[in-house]
């Protein structure tokens, strides 16, 4: 048997002698330090993820920042992961990518992030801030045909939100009372795009009918001749020309009613310079120079003061009612007793004009105050010092500033230079300057 060799037999091309020479190789350093550390300020690297899909390598992308980015000023300068920019690409065939950011904009991301670029000669290392983003996908043929189709996409108002809430989530009774609105609404709202709607005959049929309707209705004017009719006032005579024929003695009073009025008393005892008691300051301050004089306006002017001084005791005699607000009238043998010399006739003219079944309202007392105005207005050749009036019906400036506004006067303040007082002095004039029907707003559903 041969004998076997304890040497290994060497392999093909192995030599059978090492060589003693070493050869230099570049070998990386053993250690690597961080050399710099870089935070850009304009564009920063992105370490972009794509979750669900792969994006291709040769894929360039464009950059976009907002504007106000630019023309901020702060102090500190933003870090690179605070930048708000995205990338963009269209170079695909059929999908848009677009590379952003998932934090709100103008937060600090919760993580930072570096990308490092590493020497292996010097074993230096080089870390820049990146950026954080994701790429996310869009198929071009679905923008395009939404485009084509003309839909765009318009956020909705509150009061569809709140439709489509209540229809939802809304109880029995609320998504009827939203099933009403829809069904009584005559044109339903169009979105932005959308073709007019078609009015078909029922929705015809309803207009012209409200037209119609509304064909019919007053005016605003005819409405305020309405409101002014029902009003506390004296009647006035809005075609006058002159002020003496706005108020007319004869028309508002009664021309049978003034001439029955007792004046020959008066005349007798200013004639036989007799005093006058009557309790009215405003009566007594002109009775005299009234009563003196003997011409026909004199005359008619006398009339109305008589009659004044009667509505005057009129009211006076009468006491508060049971009602607030009212007032209650003696009885009819107790007024002859206090309105004599009044005829019979001019007593009931009183009584019918200004009480209703032996009681006056809240109407018959304004409107007893405004014909004292327009009383006082005629006698003193509509200028009028509103102090007697006032004391005699007992009345605040505010209140009789009211009633002269009401029939169409102005109050103002005049000073007398010679006593060195200030009176209130009440003119009528033309125009005629009446308090406005004041339009309250309908309330809000």
């Amino acid at each position: 048997m041969a004998q076997v060799s304890a040497k290994k037999r060497k392999r093909d091309g192995e030599s059978a002698v090492k060589p003693k020479k070493k050869v230099a190789i570049d070998a990386p350093a053993e250690t690597a330090a961080v050399a710099s550390v870089l935070r850009p300020k304009f564009c920063p690297p992105v370490i972009a993820t794509a979750p669900g899909f792969q994006v291709p390598t040769n894929i360039p992308f464009q950059s976009y920042a907002p504007k106000n980015d630019a023309k901020s000023k702060s102090k500190q300068a933003k870090s690179a992961g605070e930048k708000d920019f995205l990338l963009h690409s269209t170079a695909h065939r059929s999908l848009d990518y677009t590379i952003k950011a998932e934090t709100p904009r103008g937060t600090k991301p919760a993580l930072n992030h570096f990308v490092g670029i590493y020497d292996p000669k010097t074993g230096k290392l080089q870390v820049v801030e990146a950026k954080k983003m994701v790429i996310r996908g869009t198929v071009r043929a679905k923008q395009a045909s939404e485009a084509a189709t003309g839909e765009r996409n318009v956020k909705q108002s509150m009061m569809e939100r709140k439709t489509d809430l209540g229809q939802t989530f809304g109880t029995k009774k609320a998504r009827k009372a939203i099933q009403e609105n829809v069904m009584n609404a005559i044109a339903p709202q169009r979105k932005a795009g959308d073709l007019p709607t078609k009015i078909d005959a029922a929705s015809r049929a309803m207009l012209d009918t409200v037209g119609e309707v509304t064909s019919t209705m007053a005016s605003r004017e005819e409405l305020q001749a309405v409101v002014d009719e029902a009003k506390p006032v004296p009647i006035p005579n809005m075609d006058a020309t002159e002020i003496q024929d706005v108020y007319d003695p004869q028309r508002i009073i009664g021309a049978d009613i003034l001439n029955l009025v007792p004046i020959r008393e008066w005349q007798e005892k200013i004639r036989h310079k007799e005093g006058i008691s009557i309790p009215s300051r405003f009566v007594a301050a002109r009775v005299n120079a009234i009563a003196s004089n003997d011409d026909a306006d004199a005359v008619t002017r006398l009339r109305v003061l008589r009659y004044f001084a009667f509505v005057l005791l009129f009211y006076l005699n009468s006491k508060p009612g049971r009602v607030r607000g009212t007032r209650s009238l003696p009885s009819r043998e107790k007024l002859r007793e206090v309105l004599a010399p009044a005829p019979e006739a001019v007593i009931e003219n009183i009584r019918r004009k200004f009480s209703d079944a032996g009681q006056m309202r809240k109407f018959h007392i304004d409107l007893l105050i405004t014909h004292c105005c327009v009383f006082a207005c005629i006698i003193d050749n509509f200028e009028v010092d509103t102090q007697n009036l006032r004391d005699d019906l007992k009345l605040d400036q505010k209140m009789i500033n009211q009633y002269f506004h009401e029939i169409g006067g102005r109050v103002k303040p005049v000073v007398n230079r010679e006593l060195k007082t200030t009176v209130q002095l009440a003119r009528l004039t033309l125009p005629l300057n009446f308090p406005k029907q004041r339009h309250i707003a309908p309330k809000r559903r």
